[in-house]
């Protein structure tokens, strides 16, 4: 094994990641050290890497084979029941291209115009498109800073029961783990959750695009695994882009708790939803098949990474207060008290040459915030912080 195998060894420089073709590092242009959109930096499992190669050696870019198809459904429903407590078959897992088209289609055919659909802000920010864009009612609900496990983001479980009561949303579309704010929500938390959804005859439309990123606690556990009424009422999404950063292959799944939900998301045909590539098919069955050796040692690899911007916030950067993300690898910081207005992403881009997230896109509570990807070298890193830091401590007064 190789030290590229090791999870993020043998990393690249500076120079060869600004050649990289893909957006995080070509959108800004050269000079400006990319920390926003959620790729990673580590060079690719070599699993991934191997069968890429052996099909393009081939030269076998043709139409994929039934076959591939049900192995990743297979392979999706063995991951699931093993690592997250979900037990789906694989005849209900449907392949999409992205988990936000199956997003975008579980709320078209699983809502209707109008219908309200409850989100927890702040999110990630297609959630909120997806509602917008789709002519559904936004019900807004707040995670609360400071009420979760470390100090990070709680849910208010009252004022949630109360807008339920109120608002009379159709969905909720949860994201778990949660970005950007980073939690990993507990099963207390979400049996709270599922018997609101019960309650309140919910659909749970479940982004657990994350659900391999968890770096503290017990490990990943599904909403839809709970107990079989919650789960009928779920729609589960997953795809291996973040946890082995390969989005470009577009390959994602939906995993139906009952035939139910899933005869009403088939009712955009197949055709209409586009389709899976071949590359994007061989590339998640190697990650889920073979990749967790890989995917083991980069989580070793995030958690250093994280601590390195908790303590570089805390230290170096007066204002801005971050939180010990429980998952994911993106870092949202508050950067209220630092007076940067309510998008310092803008400030840290001009006057750092960083660029962040802007904290507004993910809702009205991201006014002030900012959040970092923080899967990169530590070279990168370093650069990031001490370029933020050093633009922090150069602002004139007021």
């Amino acid at each position: 094994m190789d030290r590229r195998e090791q999870g993020a060894g043998g990393l690249p420089g500076i120079g060869e990641l600004a050649a990289r073709h893909g957006v995080k590092w070509s959108e800004h242009g050269p000079g400006v050290l990319p920390a926003w959109i959620a790729d990673m930096d580590f060079p690719v499992a070599r699993p991934i890497r191997d069968a890429l190669a052996a099909a393009v050696e081939r030269s076998d870019l043709g139409y994929p084979p039934g076959q591939d198809h049900a192995a990743v459904r297979e392979a999706f429903s063995d991951r699931a029941r093993q690592r997250y407590g979900l037990d789906i078959p694989p005849d209900r897992v449907v392949l999409t291209t992205d988990v936000l088209q199956g997003l975008y289609q579980s709320v078209l055919t699983l809502t209707a115009p109008g219908d309200g659909v409850l989100v927890q802000t702040p999110i990630y920010p297609p959630f909120l498109a997806a509602v917008a864009e789709t002519g559904r009612r936004l019900v807004e609900h707040p995670l609360v800073p400071g009420t979760g496990p470390g100090g990070g983001y709680g849910i208010d479980m009252e004022g949630l029961e109360a807008v339920c009561r109120t608002d009379h949303p159709r969905a909720l579309l949860l994201c778990n783990p949660h970005n950007p704010t980073g939690r990993s929500f507990t099963e207390p938390e979400l049996v709270a959750l599922a018997e609101l959804a019960c309650r309140h005859d919910l659909v749970v439309v479940a982004d657990e695009i994350h659900a391999d990123v968890v770096l503290e606690g017990p490990g990943h556990r599904s909403i839809g695994g709970l107990d079989p009424e919650v789960g009928e009422r779920t729609v589960t999404l997953n795809s291996t882009s973040k946890a082995f950063s390969i989005a470009g292959a577009a390959c994602a799944v939906a995993a139906f708790g009952s035939a139910r939900l899933a005869d009403r998301f088939a009712s955009v045909p197949d055709h209409a939803r586009g389709a899976v590539s071949g590359l994007g098919l061989l590339a998640t069955l190697a990650a889920w098949r073979d990749g967790d050796p890989w995917l083991v040692a980069t989580l070793e690899r995030l958690r250093v990474n994280r601590d390195v911007v908790v303590t570089a916030v805390a230290d170096r950067m007066p204002g801005v207060v971050g939180t010990v993300q429980q998952a994911t690898y993106l870092a949202w910081l508050d950067c209220r008290a630092a007076g940067l207005g309510d998008d310092p992403a803008a400030f840290f881009l001009e006057r750092a040459g960083v660029a962040l997230s802007p904290g507004p896109s993910f809702g009205v509570p991201g006014r002030g915030f900012a959040r970092l990807n923080f899967a990169t070298t530590p070279e990168v890193l370093a650069g990031i912080l001490d370029r933020m830091a050093e633009a922090l401590a150069a602002r004139s007064p007021g």
